[in-house]
């Protein structure tokens, strides 16, 4: 039997789930709307745990620097202040993941059948440390070396005057920017899920798949030599193959088949 395309695959998932007991649209509204303000509660709370703490969180943002020698600068009253909130508010972010993806999960449930609805621990333990893994990778090995090219190589002509603004700005997309880069076996896991793609499929489009984990890595890499691009295309690769391997064991196909043999 011929295989199908990306969208029919599409198709023949909301087809197959059109016989699921439906909410009409002003119920999905209202569920909605329920879900968004637990989820901001939840970021308030963790945003006011990890206030407590903004000197602490201060010294971790600031350290990349201070192993340079480099001190911030600023260039309006507030600038300080506003370091303080967006590190306090990342750091509450992380304290709430957990609880704002179960509302995410409550969300969506409605949607799944029973035994979909057995994955929600493992997809929140995934997606919470697959995104520190990304952030402990840019703040450990991407932040430092690139701010050392950077300054120290490319600027060793010229005095830094880094703001608080601009490092803080650059700090989270880094920080940011790889823990959501670590999130593509969660990405795949979804689409098997709902018999979007499948191992195979994974596979047999490898090629494009290598072809922009390396287009990726050269955009984040800051040395500019192959090898180090080659050592951050790694865990990305890495990631891809086990999200081939989530796809395979979570493709609706794959879950028919050993009921029937059950």
């Amino acid at each position: 039997m011929a295989e199908l395309d990306p969208l029919d695959r599409v198709r023949a998932a909301v087809t197959d789930r059109a016989e699921l007991p439906g909410m009409s649209l002003m119920e999905h509204l209202a569920e909605l709307r329920k879900r968004i303000i637990n989820s901001v509660l939840y970021l308030l709370a963790g945003f006011a745990v990890a206030y407590a703490f903004h000197e602490r969180l201060y010294n971790i943002v600031q350290k990349p620097l201070d192993d340079l020698h480099i001190a911030l600068n600023f260039t309006h009253p507030t600038d300080g202040l506003n370091l303080y909130l967006k590190t306090a508010l990342l750091g509450g972010a992380i304290l709430a993941a957990p609880f704002i993806l179960y509302q995410l999960w409550l969300f969506i449930s409605p949607g799944m059948y029973a035994n979909e609805r057995r994955y929600v621990f493992p997809f929140m333990g995934a997606t919470v440390g697959l995104f520190l893994a990304g952030a402990w990778f840019g703040y450990h090995w991407v932040l430092p070396g690139a701010l050392k090219v950077l300054i120290l190589d490319f600027g060793k002509r010229f005095h830094p005057i880094i703001t608080i603004d601009d490092y803080t700005q650059f700090f989270l997309a880094v920080i940011l920017g790889l823990g959501i880069t670590f999130e593509l076996p969660i990405l795949i896991f979804f689409l098997a899920l709902f018999g979007i793609v499948d191992a195979k499929f994974l596979i047999r489009h490898i090629r494009y798949a290598i072809l922009a984990i390396f287009l990726v890595a050269a955009i984040i890499c800051p040395l500019p030599d192959p090898v180090s691009m080659c050592l951050f295309a790694t865990p990305m690769l890495v990631l891809y193959m086990l999200g081939v391997g989530v796809a395979y064991l979570v493709h609706p196909s794959r879950r028919k088949s050993k009921g029937q043999t059950a």
